[in-house]
């Protein structure tokens, strides 16, 4: 192995999940106060990219009339403290670390905040940090750049009460400012909609001032975003449901908030299971977006399902951890834990990189993922495997990579184990993909297929792959001494894989 090659290895050096400081933060629990919902989420948060160990939410309504009354919603205070008396409960049966406790708008807004903290702590011994809108704005980004390390852009993230906004650029949160675009707040405007409207657009006029309206990509954080994500994946018949990384581009979310005003959004509620209290503030947090898009004229919008929570997991992460690939860090953990051989996926991305030396870096890190997580999912049914190991790359908790990243992810995992894709319950979801992407799926898939047959350890140091393009021949160099695991399975995975690169395969036996 050359240094070009060992230096390739960055995202696979030693996996930081051991380190000490990174099992400190393993079973981090975190309980969000926000205006609209309260949630307890404990993550185990070592792997870079955060597993959802326990995750529990409670429609409060903490801000609702609170710009009428200036007061925390009685009913809502009644239901936060019920909620946070459970989570507390809950983790001491976990055996949790001490929580952390946030919260935003709402309680910081409020007149009888500072008696509600003082009811919680007595209740509970939970202590409740209130933090204003700047530092809401820093977390919720550092929650980007959890998802996103290369993240550039403008974060906004909506709440009930309240809607920050931050730039994101080269790892680091820039400038951030908060204003009280929440939906539960802009019910007290006076006026009706055109009222409404202005003083949305008044009040974005002048965050533009401090952000600045220079942003190609807008990161959408809140349940509300997320709700009008959901529906725009409902008009569109998308075929793949997952929010984190959903991208849209501005014509076509300007088609959606358009198709929302004229919808019975009780019916399509149901159809994307939405709770009615979420769904309720959706016309007015789509009045804000429609807004927010003609303010900054952004070239895409991303949807992310990190925020502030995951802004708290980042900000306690050491700065080696930080530095790591979400993606590979989390697959290097899954491989650790669930494969057969632990540390295989490193030998057979080893084997199979000749042929795919000429994809750009991007995609060599999506193949190299998909070497991690090439037998993670051994232990599922023979006749099921392709489907279980689909499933997990297309909807688990995976950080840093994008819907057809995905697809590609999840479609080179089904080839591993299943030579045609047809006749899949999830072909509907390959659309996601262009033909030539599908197929380049299909080699690397048949590659580990072909690689994890022929040998149970090392495959690289017994022989080597070469694709000749102008012949179409993939060149097979056993070395004498691994001749007898060419078996006949062997041959036929090595001939399928050579099929798919449009050519034939020729083996010889050398050192």
């Amino acid at each position: 192995m050359d240094g070009t090659e060992e230096r390739d290895w960055g995202p696979f050096g030693r996996p930081l999940f051991a380190d000490p400081q990174a099992r400190d933060l393993a079973r981090v629990g975190v309980v969000d106060i926000g205006s609209n919902s309260v949630r307890l989420v404990v993550f185990d948060g070592a792997a870079r990219s955060p597993a959802y160990f326990y995750n529990e939410k409670i429609m409060c309504g903490l801000g609702a009339g609170i710009s009428d009354t200036g007061r925390l919603n009685p009913e809502g205070r009644e239901r936060a403290l019920k909620a946070i008396r459970r989570f507390q409960l809950l983790a001491v049966g976990m055996d949790l670390p001490p929580l952390t406790a946030v919260a935003t708008a709402a309680v910081r807004d409020a007149e009888d905040g500072p008696d509600f903290r003082e009811e919680v702590l007595r209740e509970t011994g939970l202590v409740v940090h209130v933090i204003d809108g700047e530092e809401e704005a820093r977390l919720s980004a550092q929650g980007v750049l959890l998802g996103w390390p290369d993240a550039n852009g403008l974060m906004c993230d909506i709440g009930g009460s309240s809607m920050e906004l931050a730039v994101v650029r080269d790892g680091q949160v820039g400038k951030r400012v908060t204003s009280g675009l929440g939906p539960l707040k802009l019910a007290g405007i006076k006026g009706g909609k055109k009222a409404l409207k202005a003083h949305i657009q008044s009040v974005l006029d002048e965050l533009a001032k401090e952000v600045g309206s220079d942003h190609d990509r807008i990161f959408l954080v809140g349940g509300s975003w997320r709700a009008i994500a959901k529906l725009d994946m409902y008009r569109r018949d998308y075929p793949l449901t997952v929010l984190h990384e959903y991208r849209m581009r501005p014509k076509e979310l300007a088609s959606t908030l358009k198709w929302i005003g004229k919808q019975d959004l009780e019916d399509v509620r149901q159809h994307t299971s939405t709770s009615a209290t979420r769904m309720a503030l959706v016309p007015t947090a789509s009045e804000v977006l429609k807004r927010l898009m003609r303010t900054f004229k952004p070239k895409e919008v991303a949807v992310s399902s990190y925020g502030i929570r995951e802004g708290m997991l980042y900000e306690q992460m050491p700065d080696a951890l930080r530095q790591r690939d979400p993606l590979i860090e989390a697959c290097r953990f899954q491989e650790q834990k669930d494969a057969r051989m632990p540390g295989f996926g490193k030998s057979l991305y080893a084997f199979i990189r000749p042929i795919i030396a000429n994809e750009p870096a991007h995609r060599r890190r999506i193949i190299k993922a998909a070497c991690l997580l090439h037998d993670v999912t051994w232990r599922a049914h023979p006749d099921y495997r392709h489907e279980v190991c689909f499933d997990n790359a297309t909807r688990a908790n995976l950080g840093g990579l994008t819907h057809q990243e995905r697809v590609f992810l999840g479609l080179s995992l089904l080839h591993r184990y299943k030579s045609s894709r047809e006749d899949v319950r999830f072909e509907d979801t390959f659309a996601i993909l262009s033909e030539k992407d599908i197929a380049k799926a299909e080699i690397t898939g048949k590659a580990m297929r072909f690689g994890a047959m022929f040998a149970v350890n090392e495959p690289h140091k017994k022989a080597s792959l070469r694709w000749r393009p102008k012949r179409k021949e993939l060149l097979l160099t056993i070395k004498p001494e691994a001749e007898g695991l060419f078996g006949e399975v062997a041959e036929a995975r090595f001939t399928s894989l050579a099929a798919a690169l449009g050519g034939t395969g020729v083996v010889t036996i050398r050192d």
